[in-house]
C-alpha cells in the first residue's frame, strides 16, 4: 500500500483528534538519563514525579510544550538493578538534527556512542546517523535543514 492508498482509508470517527502523546522508555539511571536527553540532545525536562507507593519515578522530556508535540516518558523502577534488556521488537526513536557532522562531532567528544557515524544511507537518499542513549536504546539522527 502505498501513501495515497493509505490516505483513503477510511478514518473512523472516533479517532479525530487523537495525537501522539510520548514514547515511555524504562531507564536504569535517571540522572544519567536526563542528563543526556536534556545536555547532550537539547530537550528540556517538562515534568518529573515521584510515585512513593509503586517505587517508581516517572520524568518527562522533549522539544516544547508537550499540548503541543510528542515526548520521552523516562521511567525509572527504583529497585531495577540491572540493565533492562531492549529485545528484538524495538527499532529506534529519530531525531531531525540541522548539522549531523557537527553535532555527531559533539557527542563523540562528549563520550556518546555512535554506532553508525553520520553519511548517507546505504540505497540513497537522507544523511544519517545512529547514536546510543545511555540504557543502549538507539536514536537515529536525520539532517533536515
Amino acid at each position: 500500500m502505498d501513501r495515497a492508498e493509505a490516505r483513503t482509508l477510511a478514518r473512523p470517527a472516533d479517532t479525530a483528534g487523537m495525537r501522539m502523546l510520548h514514547t515511555m522508555i524504562r531507564v536504569l539511571d535517571l540522572e544519567k538519563s536526563i542528563a543526556f536527553y536534556c545536555g547532550q540532545l537539547g530537550m528540556t525536562l517538562i515534568r518529573r514525579k515521584d510515585y512513593e507507593s509503586g517505587r517508581f519515578t516517572l520524568a518527562f522530556v522533549g522539544y516544547g510544550d508537550e499540548s503541543e508535540t510528542a515526548v520521552i516518558e523516562l521511567t525509572h523502577n527504583w529497585d531495577q538493578k540491572e540493565p533492562y534488556a531492549i529485545g528484538s521488537g524495538f527499532g529506534h526513536m529519530a531525531l531531525a538534527v540541522r548539522d549531523i557532522y557537527k553535532t555527531c562531532e559533539r557527542l563523540a567528544a562528549a563520550g556518546v556512542k555512535i554506532p553508525r557515524p553520520p553519511g548517507p544511507m546505504k540505497h540513497g537518499g537522507s544523511v544519517i546517523a545512529f547514536i546510543e542513549d545511555p540504557d543502549g536504546y538507539k536514536i537515529e539522527l536525520i539532517e533536515r535543514s
